[in-house]
């Protein structure tokens, strides 16, 4: 399930990625995307929920990045990172389906993946940031 679950966030990823760089149709860039891997239907609709909610939620989501990388702004965080973030951010702070833990670590591994050199630590100390706020909320 955790390998269905991180190829899931993979696509959501790919997905954000494109939906940022271009003025494409959301439903067709899941559809597309989709189509090119096998995932089960509810992996599927795990990927469809993460799209639609971060796009819906995007802007409550980039001011959570800006208040935790403050000295990056928004623009110049490469677009991989800015959508890890957001996907991320999402699941820790709106979904809370999973563990702050798994979120990071997933966020993490998908900046592996796709991101540059720095990403995977950059993502790691922006999400600790916002993990310690999640945490002083349920103290």
């Amino acid at each position: 399930m955790v390998g269905e679950r991180r190829k899931a966030r993979g696509v959501a990823l790919q997905a954000l990625y494109e939906l940022d760089r271009s003025q494409h149709d959301l439903d067709s860039v899941v559809n597309r995307l989709l189509a090119e891997v096998e995932l089960s239907e509810e992996n599927g609709s795990f990927v469809r929920e993460l799209v639609n909610k971060v796009i819906e939620n995007k802007e409550k989501l980039d001011e959570h990045i800006k208040r935790f990388a403050p000295a990056w702004p928004l623009a110049q965080i490469p677009v991989v990172d800015r959508n890890i973030l957001r996907l991320a951010i999402f699941e820790v702070l709106f979904d809370n389906k999973v563990s702050i833990k798994i979120a990071i670590n997933e966020a993490v591994e998908l900046a592996k993946r796709f991101g540059s050199d720095s990403s995977p630590k950059f993502i790691n100390g922006v999400l600790g940031s916002v993990s310690a706020l999640v945490k002083d909320r349920a103290s």
